[in-house]
């Protein structure tokens, strides 16, 4: 079979490791991908959000599955478009979607179906806002409503912080159009676990847990990013807290979206906050896999991903047994001098095979490129550096002497990925 694999960063380097290694999968695109990527596959020069151009493609080459692996195209319908046309792609429905690219539809969602979820109040004036934030007090979590590639969530804890994270939304418009509402939520606490499962819209299959580090520096400080890297399994989410979140979380929100007429297909990735009760609260909803939760969770996936991914697109989810590995997995993200602000690019990264060589390691590309022959950074997050190990603090030690191998000018990243789990153990 061929599959095509939509995306640039680490989450799509990883799904497309993990397809070659399917004893079903013949051939391999990616558009646009990245340097890691084109190693594995045939990366194509098409734009994202030029459906019409991917559809010609796929009928072109007879492609048999996509695989959308960014937010951006699953919010603008490319599902919809395919679908239309009879082609199989992995993804939820523009309708669908609306859960990751508007917070105010997710919300909504939450609280008219009883799922747990932090108090909020929505907001179109910044006026109002601001003497909102001054009536509330701190801590508080002031929100843009649309999408903003991870970075439109301010957790302040001080009354300037909040105003200067909504002056950032929406006086100075850094999201654009996603800061046209702004939620201003109750700041929960507690210790936050990624969530994803599997669904066809019926089934429900949640993967391995995971928990991921958002802001830039040791011990939670800075701004905060895409994800500087993250860990499988996450202690906090035992088997009983499992079976509550799908109780809970998962079974409830995909039977509120059936309700309005929506079934949901693909990936669903519920952002946790698990408060000293044990009570799940639901911070956002993510409609794809996380990046980086991707790269350690995909390293455990046991049974054949391309099985998983057509089950789900054919609606037949219940009649497959998706296996894990026991060993857990690491990824320490590596990112470029400046990020999450401006960021430098060009620069030329030495020592990715020595690091590959190591056992159980894997380096997966985000933003790199090839310049002469050459990998340089290209993006904010550069590369994944991921490894298993029989436990934790093993999988960590690889992922760590595997970054002692790679360098480029201005190479940043946390020291303190997964200490969490080794603390709790």
């Amino acid at each position: 079979m061929k599959v095509l694999v939509i995306g640039s960063g680490g989450r799509e380097h990883a799904i497309v490791w993990k397809l070659s290694q399917s004893r079903s999968v013949d051939k391999i695109y990616c558009c646009p991908g990245n340097a890691g990527i084109a190693e594995l596959a045939e990366c194509i020069n098409v734009r994202q959000d030029d459906f019409n151009a991917l559809l010609d493609f796929v009928r072109y080459e007879w492609i048999d599955l996509t695989i959308v692996g960014p937010e951006d195209p699953l919010s603008k319908g490319i599902v919809d478009v395919f679908e239309k046309e009879g082609r199989k792609i992995l993804g939820p429905t523009r309708a669908a979607a609306q859960l990751e690219s508007s917070k105010v539809f997710s919300k909504d969602l939450m609280r008219a179906n009883g799922i747990p979820t932090a108090d909020y109040k929505v907001f179109t004036s910044y006026i109002h806002a601001e003497e909102y934030i001054k009536m509330k007090g701190t801590p508080i979590v002031i929100k843009a409503d649309g999408l903003a590639a991870g970075k439109g969530v301010f957790i302040a804890s001080t009354a300037d912080e909040a105003m200067e994270a909504l002056k950032i939304i929406m006086k100075d418009r850094a999201f654009g159009d996603a800061g046209n509402r702004v939620l201003i939520e109750d700041c929960l606490q507690g210790e936050e676990a990624s969530f994803m499962a599997f669904t066809d819209g019926t089934t429900i299959v949640p993967m391995v847990s995971s928990q991921d580090h958002k802001r830039i520096f040791d011990n939670d400080r800075g701004l905060n990013t895409g994800g500087m890297g993250a860990y499988s399994p996450a202690p906090v989410v035992t088997e009983e807290m499992e079976r509550t979140v799908i109780e809970k979380v998962m079974k409830p929100t995909i039977r509120a979206l059936k309700a309005e007429g929506i079934t949901y297909k693909g990936i669903l990735y519920a952002g946790l906050m698990i408060d000293s009760s044990g009570t799940p609260y639901v911070l956002e909803y993510n409609c794809r896999l996380g990046d980086p939760e991707t790269q350690p969770v995909l390293s455990r996936l046991e049974t054949d991903f391309m099985e998983v991914a057509m089950a789900i697109a054919e609606g037949r989810l219940g009649e497959l047994k998706v296996e894990w590995k026991k060993d857990p997995a690491v990824c320490v993200v590596i990112s470029s001098e400046g990020y999450p602000g401006a960021y430098r690019k060009g620069d030329l990264i030495t020592g990715l095979a020595e690091a590959n060589s190591l056992e159980g390691v894997q380096v997966f590309h985000a933003g790199t490129a090839f310049r002469d022959n050459q990998v340089v950074t290209s993006g904010g997050r550069v590369l994944g550096v991921t490894a298993t190990g029989q436990d934790i603090a093993a999988a960590r030690a690889r992922a760590y002497e595997a970054i002692e191998k790679i360098h480029f000018k201005g190479m940043h990243f946390r020291k303190d990925i997964a200490a969490r789990a080794l603390n709790r153990s």
